[in-house]
């Protein structure tokens, strides 16, 4: 049976809309600080000073991404030519999907007494490694669905959906499940059926509350995204095959400097942006002492944020193309990482400012954070939507899945530097806030090598002269 093309385009954003909650609540903004919380009090308990406990807190959650990162790195351009030369991309979808699910619901066991770090970790890295493959194949879906002129608004529209899934599974998690440290949620409840507030468990819940939510709401990709009919799957020698194909792109990338230089600049600048994303809460919850629902109502403000510049980015980019909508992305990624740097429980751009509540009890700082989160919520929600097509009008046609393979290892080949960076930079300046000045320095580096990306990308001369 033949899909219609609405139908398709609308199964494939389902997949943003069932993945987001992995990033939303399990990798920013409810289990992140849980972990810091739990690991922070088992690291005091065996008596290391506060300062230091956090620090190395911060260090193993770096691990955990470091980890993952690495494992994607290594693994995805070998799995987007295997997935090129067999003809097929749904297996693979649905095989790490399992992942995702498994990886999920694990974190269930992130018991606040009797912490298993190995454990904890290897679940968290398991579902992050699945959701991560996952994408990268559904990526490589986006060019099937239209017309490169349309793309940008598919990949745009797409995104938002995904982050107004996240919105929508954060502000349940937030109402009914995550509580404070007095057990209460954010409507001052203990948490949805009976779950044992003074064991996490409502917390700890979260995981599973994204596995489940991410089964079901896959069930239109499922039913509606279907495979292209001109790639015929091949069986025989196709790991040989996609091996050889892997290494030769590489070699030719010099040849195709566009391509090499926006693989380059969005290796930095997604570093900087995961850099914001995974250790906003670390942050928030160090330098300003915000708890887990402090950070999951920043988070609904920088989602909605994210969906709504999502949507407008889709927009522009189909009329200037996504190299405009890029480069004023990270400009304001810049603007918000400095902000976040001059923000103190006491001052703001060095203005001293009141440590008393003023609206709902958050301080001048707390909403100056706020308003950075919008900010950076914003211009992520933008600057990944633009990315993604980019990489598709910088890509190889007939090496698409291999492509968004390389455009995975570029956001994680170096994944530990942001994290290494902030780690280094905290330790020599004894400061959680002047550590993660070394952002704004990745994200200046990826807006100079724009300069050299051409906005359609390499001449088709190029491909043709490879095939």
């Amino acid at each position: 049976m033949t899909i219609p093309t609405k139908k398709r385009i609308w199964g494939w954003f389902m997949f943003d809309w069932a993945s987001q909650p992995y990033n939303t609540l399990l990798l920013t903004f409810i289990f992140g600080p849980y972990f810091a919380e739990v690991v922070t009090a088992q690291y005091m308990s065996s008596g290391l000073e506060e300062e230091l406990a956090k620090a190395s807190a911060q260090s193993a959650w770096g691990w955990v991404l470091a980890i993952s990162g690495l494992v994607i790195a290594v693994s995805a351009p070998v799995l987007g030519a295997l997935a090129d030369n067999s003809g097929r991309r749904l297996p693979y979808i649905w095989a790490f999907s399992l992942l995702y699910a498994i990886g999920a619901a694990s974190t269930w066991f992130a018991y606040p007494e009797g912490f298993n770090m190995t454990l904890v970790m290897g679940a968290f890295i398991i579902g992050l490694v699945g959701m991560e493959f996952a994408t990268i194949f559904t990526n490589a879906m986006l060019p099937d669905l239209g017309s490169r002129e349309e793309i940008g608004r598919i990949s745009g529209s797409g995104w938002a959906i995904g982050y107004l899934g996240g919105l929508m599974a954060l502000v349940f998690a937030l109402l009914f499940l995550a509580e404070n440290s007095e057990g209460l949620t954010l409507i001052g409840q203990h948490p949805l059926g009976g779950l044992d507030y003074e064991n996490r468990e409502g917390t700890r819940f979260v995981g599973v509350f994204s596995a489940i939510w991410f089964l079901v709401f896959m069930i239109p990709f499922y039913m509606w995204v279907r495979e292209p009919k001109e790639q015929p799957a091949r069986v025989k020698g196709v790991a040989k095959t996609a091996l050889i194909e892997l290494g030769r792109t590489i070699r030719k990338l010099p040849k195709s400097p566009s391509l090499a230089n926006y693989l380059a600049s969005s290796m930095l600048y997604r570093d900087a942006l995961n850099g914001m994303y995974t250790f906003g809460g670390f942050y928030a919850v160090g330098v300003l002492g915000w708890s887990v629902v402090d950070t999951g109502v920043f988070g609904i403000l920088a989602v909605i944020g994210g969906a709504i510049a999502a949507y407008l980015g889709g927009r522009a980019d189909s009329r200037f193309g996504p190299k405009p909508v890029i480069l004023i992305s990270i400009v304001a990624l810049i603007i918000a990482a400095i902000s976040i740097v001059m923000i103190t429980p006491t001052s703001i751009y060095g203005v001293m400012v009141s440590d008393e509540g003023l609206v709902a009890g958050r301080t001048a700082s707390d909403i100056a954070f706020y308003l950075a989160g919008i900010l950076v919520g914003a211009a992520g929600g933008s600057i990944q939507s633009a990315s993604r097509t980019m990489m598709v009008r910088q890509a190889n046609p007939a090496r698409m899945t291999e492509a968004f393979g390389l455009y995975a290892l570029a956001g994680k080949a170096t994944s530990f530097l942001a994290p290494a960076l902030i780690a280094a930079t905290s330790a020599l300046s004894g400061s959680q806030r002047i550590g993660v000045t070394p952002l704004i320095g990745l994200f200046l580096l990826g807006l100079v090598l724009l300069i050299w990306v051409k906005p359609d990308g390499e001449d088709d001369a190029i491909w043709e002269s490879e095939a």
